[in-house]
């Protein structure tokens, strides 16, 4: 009587442990919805890769720039529907400004101003006939845009630097990130 309930007991911790095993260290769903580290959080490539396009696009367009004079980033829209965006195109908007600024650039910030187009969960849309006078309103002597372009592996992103006077490309910088967990979550495809 002994040794069945000892048999049963042991399988019991057993199943328990493998399936512990599967939640945690194996390769199941709930592994790929597990949290990353820190350690993860802080070398993952999606910052410095917007950076350093960012800073391209800086160094393209250095001559035509005046840092004493501002600057505006419009939050980049998806290619094949130019009114919309996504946290994407908001986040790597904020990263490319962030990078200008650390450059010695001044940003206007547009969530603060009222002469934008912004639509609600999209984000600051500077449309071509309104970039003229949003820059004129805030004196900017540049406006930076973007596209980004899903595909199955990658998407791909192309920030311009724009003289709005003229419509002028003062500089171009094209570069693509792959379609991981993160980029889909900020796409909205899960």
């Amino acid at each position: 009587m002994l040794k069945p309930l000892v048999l049963a007991i042991s399988c019991g911790v057993l199943i328990s442990g493998c399936s512990s095993l599967n939640n945690f260290g194996g390769n199941s769903s709930a592994t790929s919805a597990q949290a990353l580290s820190w350690k993860e959080a802080e070398t993952n490539e999606f910052i410095p890769t917007n950076q350093r396009a960012a800073a391209a696009l800086i160094a393209a367009a250095a001559n035509s720039l005046d840092k004493s004079r501002p600057l505006i980033v419009a939050t980049l829209a998806n290619i094949n529907a130019l009114e919309e965006s996504s946290p994407f195109g908001r986040i790597v908007a904020e990263q490319v400004s962030g990078q200008f600024s650390r450059s010695g650039y001044q940003m206007v910030e547009m969530k603060f101003r009222d002469k934008v187009f912004i639509k609600q969960n999209v984000g600051e849309l500077l449309l071509t006939r309104e970039i003229k006078e949003v820059a004129k309103d805030h004196a900017a002597q540049a406006v930076i845009v973007g596209t980004y372009a899903e595909s199955e592996k990658l998407v791909f992103v192309n920030l311009k630097l724009i003289r709005p006077g003229d419509n002028i490309v003062l500089g171009t910088y094209d570069y693509a990130l792959p379609m991981d967990r993160t980029v889909k979550s900020l796409l909205g495809r899960h």
